[in-house]
């Protein structure tokens, strides 16, 4: 079998076929690199530490023992939760995507090995799950919770990677034996069973498996998944349907709600299908689902999920600091879904969710050393607070969890970050997001290459030098976010919140230079955000910042602090600081902290209210993805104002 040379995909994570109703298409991996910066450093520690680390953790934590008993080669019983075998899924994933990026043999042995384990597993018909195969759970008997379809969407989702990143189809056959048994089990056919998984991604994976292999029965079978959510089937087995986003028809519903993860995942899934059939309607009804999130469901950082309960959505405007629940893995599928519908619609707003997902909600989930994560990320962790599982930010980023979903999740999605950079149309190219690297797009008369030139997000130019032009004229298109009033191109003020465009018969040698100013600058959130009114976070570019403990005055308790919304903003870089990262100062004060003597926290109101005297303090703080590379530290995004 024929393997890859270095960035030689030409294929990504989600690649729409030629008969898609699209607006953009994406342009794969492997046309795109990234040389240098933030993203360097995070692919970087991936390669080295976090997928090499990760096969170890799958080994310890019993995922690969479960498959090695299954297959027959030990013996013993299944270890760990039902969907155990989705880690190894997703691990799989990013092996293949990181195999593409530098060919390694040893990555490739690994995941190789990995793959036999899976086939020699699979059962006869095509069924494959260990866990519930050792347990002798009747098969599909409990799909509310048995996450098998769920494991399966995973499967298919690294089968696709493996034939795209290294050019084996080890793994494609195993997901093709096993979509086929899909294929013959459910639906609405004689003796097929009318059933959906209670966590969504097999829709995904489904679809990603039918661009990749042509066959339509996995895009029916994906779509009535779609249909078949919000009609009783799981409210059947006795489940409140919310929480497993199937309380409404998916094209009938106008937010999001229940568990955020699978309520993102069932909405990435569902745009595959309206891209894949062109259905109008479904897309449509996605745009205002995912409007309804942006407005009022989600965190500053792009955190989804607000509830502990249930790892969920609350009620609109429900978005407290401190008990966030803001899964790592909820970041990830909103990025998955904000691109889909990027390249269903072209709009730039769905450019800016996935620049602010992925530098704060989703960065902050995962360690500057790349091998410790935050299952949840909340806004604020007061001096005092106490562990609440192995999932709580007071124990500090672990190095994996007894619920591993979030680690591989992670990894896969650094390995295939490059694909999430920039698409192609009939007239040109389209930045979506900037990082130092190069980029080389197949035009309609010749191949346009081009280098970019950046340190953002710690700077805001962004130049674009050509090393190859096509014959003709071309568009270049750079995304300019909502936040960046008074931006340039070539010096000339462009808009915010949509694309900059630049027309003409181009040539190697041309420079084009977008510039993004990135003055500090101070946020409020709607005041019907409750638990932040009277409050201010500090933003800077696409970044969210955060006061941490280690960066305060002597004496200046993070939980008393105040800002002083008077006071000027600076910046400064600090190459010294968390692998080089750009503080913002600004002025405060720290208010008296608890009366020792008091009996109650509350007291007669007075006309001011004030807490007593303050003492003028400067503020100091890093870039939210930031905090907790220093120990579990108090920290808050939301300040409260003096």
């Amino acid at each position: 079998m024929t393997t890859l040379t270095p960035s030689g995909t030409t294929r990504g994570p989600a690649e729409p076929t030629s008969d898609a109703r699209i607006t953009l298409r994406p342009l794969a991996p492997g046309r795109v690199t990234v040389d240098a910066g933030l993203w360097r450093r995070t692919a970087d520690v991936n390669r080295s530490a976090a997928i090499p680390v990760g096969l170890e953790q799958l080994g310890k934590a019993g995922n690969l023992r479960n498959l090695e008993i299954a297959a027959g080669q030990a013996e013993g019983e299944a270890i760990g939760p039902i969907f155990a075998d989705s880690d190894v899924h997703k691990w799989l994933e990013a092996a293949a995507w990181e195999y593409a990026r530098e060919p390694d043999e040893q990555l490739l042995a690994d995941q190789l090995r990995v793959t036999a384990l899976l086939a020699a597993a699979q059962a006869d018909d095509g069924y494959l799950d260990s866990v519930p195969m050792l347990r002798n759970v009747p098969r599909y008997s409990d799909l509310p919770w048995s996450h098998e379809l769920y494991c399966a969407g995973h499967l298919f989702q690294a089968a696709v990677a493996q034939v795209r990143g290294t050019g084996h189809h080890d793994l494609l056959d195993v997901a093709v034996r096993l979509a086929d048994h899909l294929v013959a089990t459910f639906g609405d056919g004689d003796g097929q069973l009318r059933e959906v998984d209670g966590h969504p991604v097999v829709e995904m994976g489904l679809v990603e498996l039918y661009r990749e292999t042509g066959t339509r029965a996995y895009l029916d079978l994906a779509r009535w998944f779609v249909e078949a959510r919000g009609t009783g089937i799981i409210e059947a087995h006795g489940h409140g349907p919310t929480y497993y986003s199937d309380r409404v028809p998916v094209r009938g519903a106008t937010t999001v709600e229940g568990h955020a993860v699978r309520a993102v995942y069932l909405g990435a899934g569902a745009a595959d299908v309206a891209i894949e059939t062109g259905d109008a309607e479904l897309l449509a009804a996605l745009e205002t689902q995912y409007r309804s999130m942006e407005r009022e469901k989600q965190y500053v950082t792009g955190g989804l999920g607000s509830r502990w309960e249930g790892e969920s959505f609350g009620d609109p405007f429900e978005l407290p600091p401190d008990r966030a629940y803001a899964e790592t893995c909820a970041a990830i599928g909103g990025v998955q879904w904000a691109w889909r519908m990027l390249l269903a619609t072209g709009e730039a707003r769905y450019g800016d969710q996935i620049e602010r997902m992925l530098l704060n909600g989703f960065l902050a989930g995962v360690s500057l050393g790349g091998t410790e994560y935050f299952y949840v990320n909340p806004l604020q962790l007061r001096g005092d607070a106490h562990a609440e599982g192995d999932r709580s930010p007071a124990n500090g980023r672990l190095g994996w969890f007894d619920c591993a979903c979030c680690p591989p999740n992670i990894m896969r999605t650094v390995s295939s970050l490059t694909g999430y950079l920039a698409t192609t149309d009939a007239s040109g190219l389209q930045l979506h997001q900037y990082a130092p690297g190069t980029v080389t797009a197949p035009l309609t008369g010749g191949t346009l290459r081009l280098r970019v030139d950046t340190r953002y997000p710690d700077e805001g130019r962004i130049a674009l030098h050509l090393e190859e032009a096509p014959e003709g004229e071309a568009t270049l298109a750079l995304r300019v976010p909502a936040w960046a009033d008074g931006a340039t191109l070539d010096g000339d003020p462009v808009a915010a919140g949509t694309y900059a465009r630049v027309t003409r018969r181009f040539a190697p040698g041309d420079t084009v230079v977008l510039d993004l100013p990135l003055t500090p600058r101070l946020t409020v959130a709607d005041p019907r955000v409750d638990a932040v009114r009277g409050s201010v976070a500090i933003e800077r570019g696409p970044l969210v910042y955060a006061l941490e403990q280690p960066d305060q005055e002597d004496g200046a308790v993070v939980d008393d602090l105040r800002f002083d919304v008077a006071g000027s903003l600076s910046d400064e870089f600090r190459p010294d600081l968390l692998g080089g990262v750009t503080v913002v100062r600004a002025r405060g004060a720290v208010v008296p902290g608890p009366d020792p003597d008091a009996t109650s926290p509350y007291a007669p109101a007075t006309p001011t209210s004030a807490p007593g005297p303050a003492r003028e303090v400067a503020l100091t703080a890093i870039p939210y993805y930031a905090w907790a590379n220093r120990g579990p530290q108090p920290m808050r995004v939301w300040v409260p104002v003096l």
